[in-house]
């Protein structure tokens, strides 16, 4: 079957995990509600922003189980959420609940921390139905970075509803959990400095 695509939130297809598969090379591929969304990849300061926050968090908890609560984060990671296939920027596992295979191509395990960075062409996917599904599989901690506005937003699942915890803006700086036992200037994500 042939289908024609498009990078728009808004288009509705019957699609499969076989769509996601044969998505092109460039194009990060998520299955949400049956309907396949394509993104290109992200500018500079998307980019930036994603870079450092990883490299500062796994600076502080170790690539795979290391630093204090022992962490897996991974950037990119394809979650296999129920009938959804998502990608979020970066995701986290607390050690004892990362179950997947080492050697797995997807996640299955719900993570207990995932972020988002907002570009222009995943904003509303990122905040709409990504933030449903990641509250009704369950993720406790959910963080909203956003480049241009140089803002960070973190929530924790409470009753099933997010319930804003944090939010930063620019340079400031601050203890956010579930990673509270690190702390750094947020000027630091931002393309340019702050």
């Amino acid at each position: 079957m042939s289908m024609t695509v498009t990078e728009t939130p808004e288009t509705r297809l019957e699609a499969t995990y076989e769509d996601v598969l044969n998505a092109p090379a460039h194009k990060v591929a998520q299955l949400i509600g049956g309907t396949l969304h394509l993104h290109s990849r992200p500018a500079i300061p998307h980019t930036e922003a994603v870079s450092e926050l990883l490299l500062r968090i796994r600076a502080a908890f170790g690539r795979h189980g290391g630093g204090p609560g022992g962490w897996v984060i991974h950037y990119e990671p394809e979650l296999h959420m129920g009938e959804d296939v998502i990608v979020p920027d970066l995701a986290g596992w607390r050690l004892e609940n990362f179950s997947d295979p080492w050697d797995a191509a997807w996640y299955t395990a719900t993570p207990d921390w995932v972020c988002e960075v907002l570009s222009p062409s995943t904003r509303q996917i990122d905040v709409g139905p990504k933030s449903d599904i990641y509250a009704r599989e369950r993720v406790p901690h959910f963080w909203i970075v956003d480049p241009i506005a140089r803002t960070l937003k973190a929530f924790a699942l409470v009753g099933g509803i997010w319930t804003r915890i944090a939010s930063l803006s620019h340079e400031a700086q601050d203890s956010i959990p579930p990673f509270e036992t690190i702390s750094f200037p947020l000027s630091e994500l931002w393309f340019g400095g702050a």
